[in-house]
């Protein structure tokens, strides 16, 4: 058991993982009571979750916490945004490293079909409207991802950049003070509008959006491609291939420790 939890979760991930936990000190007045479960088998847990796309009700009991206690920790955490906190973490150790490359980030979404109806889904124009919800994503040229969102699967793409852009955390710089804007854009034909590239001017961002009939779409661009790749390693993560969770903050999170995970294997790298 230990060294499947060591392998799902490796000591520099629980270093991290660590700076992030809210305090967990609870004293019974009483005295007695079950030792609390530990936090790295519960993460471990978790992720065990994510990567392999069980149920909760099926996770073996090889972490020893049982499903309902690692349910319970998976929402707290969530609650406590330390999903997103150990995202910008690992942003912020690989800023600080050289390792992103903001010269030329790139914009797109994935639709994924609902199982269960619930805030944030809408019928999927293309899945003859079947529900679902969208994940939209911002990634740096090496395909790293440093903006995350969903919506339903009805939602236009072209209304995901802006809150896209501005959710991109101020993050570490081998040099110099944190940055939070890439200087160039590239995005598919479904960001073709000008008003959003007047808005991207106005941010100091230049942009590179295909134009509808201009641009063949023979083919994803040299640059664009990126941000298909990071969408495949997403769906690495088994619980992304179909979101489960009725809770939208939950679907959230789920997406949050994927690239939480995507972000640490270039950090482990």
């Amino acid at each position: 058991m230990t060294g499947l939890v060591e392998r799902l979760v490796p000591d520099d991930l629980w270093v991290l993982f660590r700076r992030m936990l809210p305090p967990t000190e609870v004293i019974r007045p009483q005295g007695g009571g079950r030792r609390r479960a530990g936090d790295r088998e519960a993460l471990a847990a978790i992720v065990f979750v994510a990567t392999s796309g069980c149920t909760w009700r099926q996770l073996p009991p090889v972490f020893g916490p049982r499903w309902q206690t690692v349910y319970r920790r998976f929402a707290l955490w969530n609650r406590d945004r330390v999903w997103a906190k150990l995202h910008r973490l690992i942003l912020d150790e690989l800023g600080a490293r050289g390792e992103l490359d903001w010269s030329r980030c790139a914009i797109g979404s994935v639709s994924l079909r609902a199982g269960k109806r619930g805030p944030l889904t809408g019928p999927n124009p293309t899945d003859r409207g079947k529900f679902g919800s969208k994940i939209h994503l911002i990634t740096d040229r090496n395909g790293l991802p440093l903006s995350l969102g969903i919506s339903g699967a009805n939602m236009h793409d072209s209304q995901g950049l802006e809150p896209l852009v501005r959710g991109i955390p101020p993050i570490r710089s081998r040099r110099g003070p944190r940055r939070r804007r890439p200087a160039k854009l590239h995005a598919d034909k479904g960001y073709d509008y000008d008003h959003l590239r007047r808005w991207l001017r106005k941010q100091g961002i230049r942009h590179r959006i295909a134009r509808r009939g201009a641009d063949s779409s023979q083919r994803l661009g040299r640059h664009r491609w990126v941000v298909e790749r990071t969408i495949s390693w997403l769906a690495g993560c088994r619980r992304l291939h179909r979101r489960y969770e009725r809770k939208a903050e939950h679907f959230l999170a789920f997406v949050g420790i994927a690239a939480a995970l995507i972000s640490y294997r270039r950090l482990d790298r």
